[in-house]
């Protein structure tokens, strides 16, 4: 095992740059991803090293880099966009939505489109409006997609040289916050050892209740397991890592153990991605179910202003909360 170090961004970079030394036809492409290295340093050195014809600096039309992308797709290449922050993904929804998902079930398989849509997502920056979006529930409800959400430097510097390998498209959602999150990362371990994309993990074992989340919201999750293994409960995490396809098999495997669930994410709980799960474990679980699915998020209004943000993204006392209604039923 060859361990570094590497903070989440970094290892997004690290990870980048495997894919394009051992395909030549990876391309990366968006706005300041050229000189500048992208505006969190995700791409930072790449055009350095291999070029202006495959490290791409794009104007600012999301709409033109991802149908761009599909076209070079088309020609054999394997793109990888950047869209700069999630609020400005939707310009491009048109091109994602009606033409990246669609091409595969349109040609009757007889094309693909193996392009990466990059999206940095999230609150806990800070940032103005449009910067602290969480649209997955918009990608995974779109067939034709893969969406997969990494929480860790390990899983985004194995995650995102599987998504650039997929044959289909994949939305590839990052937690902005947790850019600069530390961790050791096997970079010369072999794929066979990676977990497969669309594998969820338990990230903590427990008995007592089944936490689910992805992207910023795992690190959160664990914090709150810590504090309720305190009083004496015992929450069992699950990073779902992958959106759609959904590995339903583990998360109806702990629940079935546990007999309750809470699922958290930053968007809002009305119409979230969070609906879907609770859904479907009702649905598969529901003779083992001790209480309802509970779902934490964020409200249903547009996302605040950073000074207020803290009062809308779900935290650990809004989780340990979620964990004692699980028990008055």
């Amino acid at each position: 095992m060859t361990a570094q170090t590497l903070t989440l961004g970094k290892a997004l970079n690290t990870g980048l740059r495997k894919a394009m030394e051992n395909d030549p036809k990876v391309l990366v492409m968006g706005e300041d991803v050229g000189k500048l290295g992208g505006v969190f340093r995700i791409t930072d050195g790449l055009q350095k090293d291999f070029g202006e014809e495959r490290v791409i600096d794009t104007p600012l039309a999301e709409s033109g880099i991802v149908g761009t992308a599909i076209g070079l797709a088309l020609r054999g290449y394997r793109p990888v966009c950047e869209i700069q922050f999630d609020g400005f993904v939707f310009p491009a929804a048109d091109q994602i939505i009606t033409q990246l998902a669609k091409m595969g079930m349109r040609s009757l398989g007889a094309l693909s489109l193996p392009v990466v849509v990059r999206i940095p997502c999230g609150g806990g920056i800070g940032a103005v409006e449009h910067h602290s979006e969480s649209p997955e529930a918009y990608f995974t409800h779109t067939a034709g997609l893969r969406v997969v959400a990494c929480s860790n430097p390990a899983d985004a510097f194995t995650m995102i040289q599987q998504a650039i390998a997929s044959p289909d498209p994949v939305i590839f959602f990052e937690p902005k916050r947790r850019y600069w999150d530390k961790a050791d990362v096997d970079v010369d371990a072999s794929p066979g050892d990676w977990a497969p994309l669309h594998d969820a993990k338990i990230v903590r074992p427990g008995e007592h209740v089944t936490v689910l989340a992805y992207g910023p919201s795992v690190k959160t999750c664990l914090e709150a397991a810590s504090a309720a293994a305190e009083e004496g409960r015992s929450l069992e995490v699950i990073d779902l890592r992958s959106l759609n396809p959904l590995d339903i098999g583990a998360v109806t495997g702990s629940v079935n153990r546990t007999g309750r669930c809470v699922v958290v994410h930053e968007a809002p709980v009305y119409g979230g991605f969070g609906a879907e799960l609770a859904a479907r474990i009702t649905e598969r679980c529901f003779y083992r179910l001790e209480s309802p699915v509970l779902r934490v998020g964020g409200a249903s209004t547009p996302y605040p202003p950073s000074r207020l943000e803290d009062h809308y993204l779900p935290d650990l006392d809004r989780i340990l909360d979620a964990v004692d209604r699980t028990f008055a039923w």
